[in-house]
């Protein structure tokens, strides 16, 4: 045990970057999956059709595996934080998509109505009630994402992304060497430390952003 306190203590100010980098780019990454998966959801999820199209195709997406998705990023775009980026939207947005989708569609279709007869506008009543209506589920959604999106940051590393999945990659390499155990261990556990804190500040963002008439 002490091998890795060790190892905590010499290599801590480049495990704090790389704790930040891996923070910040899947924080940024799922800010950008809500706006496109709120988007998508609104865009379909008045129709059948469509909405069991997203659903599928969701569904779909999550099938594929990571390195596949990164080494396919890799043929078309030049590795680096870029296709990291991509690749992490892509995966963050299906479960918000999907948790959109259906909060929308779950929402009274008599309050809808009920605005529509106060002179909503189809916007305002999305905006107005819609959504706030539907927000818990979708923040259910995006917490789920953000789980997901931790480790899938890691595997990024592949298609040299930033954050912890670089020394996950280092240490998988040098099996057998010096501290190559303890550097996989460590940015492990620091990767579940950080899912940890932000589920937390989900939550809460989740309870202070949802209507008092709806919170649970």
């Amino acid at each position: 045990m002490g091998s890795y306190w060790d190892f905590l203590s010499d290599n801590r100010s480049t495990l704090v970057f790389d704790s930040y980098q891996h923070m910040s780019y899947v924080v940024q990454s799922l800010v950008v999956g809500l706006i496109i998966g709120l988007v998508v959801a609104a865009l379909c999820y008045r129709s059948v059709r469509w909405t069991g199209g997203a659903n599928a195709g969701s569904a779909m997406a999550m099938t594929l595996p990571g390195f596949a998705l990164f080494g396919l990023l890799s043929g078309i775009i030049a590795p680096g934080v870029k296709a990291a980026v991509i690749g992490l939207v892509f995966y963050g947005m299906m479960p918000i998509l999907r948790n959109a989708v259906v909060g929308l569609r779950g929402v009274d279709p008599a309050l809808v109505e009920s605005a529509k007869g106060m002179g909503m506008s189809r916007t305002a009543t999305l905006l107005r009630l819609e959504i706030p209506m539907a927000w818990p589920v979708i923040m259910t959604g995006v917490r789920v994402s953000a789980q997901m999106m931790m480790g899938v940051a890691a595997i990024a590393a592949y298609v040299s992304g930033p954050g912890l999945g670089g020394q996950i990659f280092q240490g998988l390499s040098q099996l057998g060497g010096a501290n190559a155990t303890e550097r996989v261990v460590v940015a492990t556990v620091l990767i579940i430390v950080l899912a940890i804190i932000l589920d937390l500040v989900l939550g809460f963002i989740a309870r202070l952003t949802t209507s008092r008439g709806i919170r649970v």
